[in-house]
């Protein structure tokens, strides 16, 4: 990438985590309701981190760190860097306070633009690549742990009138005809990729078809009024006991007041738009909505084998593919290494982008991945069979 396109590409990332917070008040920064949501002032920080932890420490002589507590405080889950906050405490760090925060920010970015006005090498050049595209992750994550952290508040706050995120609909139906052959799956190409996506290699499919239309409120409304989340025939073991242990009945941020549906969005509560498309849903959920349709979820390979004829990009598509290495694969040294490998056990790939994913970020062979139980992403169904 051209300098000047990289320092473009940086300063309007960085720019966007920040306009996602313009619409916060102070209070809004901190609370952490639950373990896997961490709050917006603890995002902005981490992505901060990142660029000073990777890069400025490393590569730039003298460079004198922000504050030596952060490394302690905002490091996320990276055991070669050093000891770090607990995870579920994130939203006690009252300090530092949010202008603080800012002033990091600012400290950082000065400093990687003033490296970034001689030559670097390609080392520093793939970093700064990986922060952008770690950043744009983030923001993904602050919108996503922003809404649940709002939602648990009963007076149903508004971040945005025009933020709602969940009345998009379909733009097609029917069906992508596949035929049994020999597909090439993974990345392919000169720009940026994860290590995950690599390892391009052929997979055998046999004949199926895949939605060209994504799973819609209406129809997810027919599966809880057939008694979908009390029949225990449609739900994985795993799925029923998760269910029946935390008294599902329907996707995260629904509720029904005086027989009507309504969920939570980022613009407040709203009336369900019966036409839109679901959104909030649970890899148990997909799967036991595919078996109440006598159908199923797509494996990753069907997904990004016809992932050119349709439609893609609205919700987070759950595949029935567990999260594992393609062939070749192999975990970098350092920090950087831990970005992706470690994770590769109990979860399963989702395929796609979503209404939250930053601009640019998105690629048919991207590999998201989350533990079956979590719904609190832009997730949804797409079916195939």
């Amino acid at each position: 990438m051209a300098l000047n396109q990289l320092v473009h590409q940086f300063k309007k990332t960085r720019a966007y985590s920040v306009d996602l917070c313009h619409p916060l008040t102070t209070e809004d920064y901190g609370p952490q309701p639950v373990a896997f949501a961490s709050p917006p002032k603890w995002h902005l920080s981490h992505i901060t981190w990142f660029f000073e932890e990777m890069i400025l420490k490393k590569y730039v002589e003298n460079y004198k760190v922000f504050d030596e507590d952060f490394s302690y405080l905002f490091n996320s889950y990276y055991q070669t860097v050093g000891e770090r906050a607990e995870r579920s405490l994130r939203g006690t760090m009252s300090r530092p306070l949010v202008a603080q925060v800012y002033e990091y920010r600012t400290y950082v970015d000065n400093h990687i633009i003033k490296l970034l006005e001689n030559t670097i090498s390609k080392e520093i050049e793939t970093l700064i690549v990986l922060g952008i595209n770690h950043e744009q992750q983030h923001q993904e994550l602050l919108i996503t742990d922003l809404k649940h952290t709002l939602s648990f508040n009963p007076l149903h706050p508004i971040y945005d009138p025009e933020f709602n995120l969940v009345k998009d609909k379909n733009e097609e139906e029917g069906w992508v005809v596949m035929d049994e052959g020999v597909y090439e799956i993974g990345y392919k190409g000169d720009g940026f990729s994860f290590d995950n996506e690599l390892g391009q290699h052929k997979v055998y499919l046999h004949d199926y078809q895949i939605s060209k239309s994504l799973v819609t409120n209406a129809e997810y409304i027919e599966f809880i009024d057939a008694g979908g989340y009390d029949n225990f025939n449609f739900w994985l073991d795993e799925g029923w006991s998760w269910v029946t242990d935390n008294k599902i009945n329907s996707p995260l941020y629904w509720k029904k007041i005086d027989g009507k549906w309504f969920y939570y969005t980022l613009s407040g509560l709203q009336p369900i738009d019966e036409n839109a498309i679901l959104s909030h849903v649970s890899f148990y959920e997909a799967q036991a909505f595919a078996t109440f349709k006598g159908l199923r979820l797509p494996t990753e390979f069907e997904w990004e084998a016809a992932s050119t004829k349709f439609n893609w990009g609205k919700r987070w598509e759950w595949t029935y593919s567990a999260y594992l290495p393609y062939p070749n694969f192999k975990i970098a040294s350092g920090a950087v290494g831990e970005y992706n490998g470690k994770f590769m056990i109990n979860t399963m790939v989702l395929r796609g982008s979503s209404v939250a994913t930053s601009e640019g970020h998105e690629r048919n062979t991207y590999r998201n991945f989350f533990h079956p139980k979590y719904r609190w992403q832009y997730t949804g169904i797409r079916l195939a069979k």
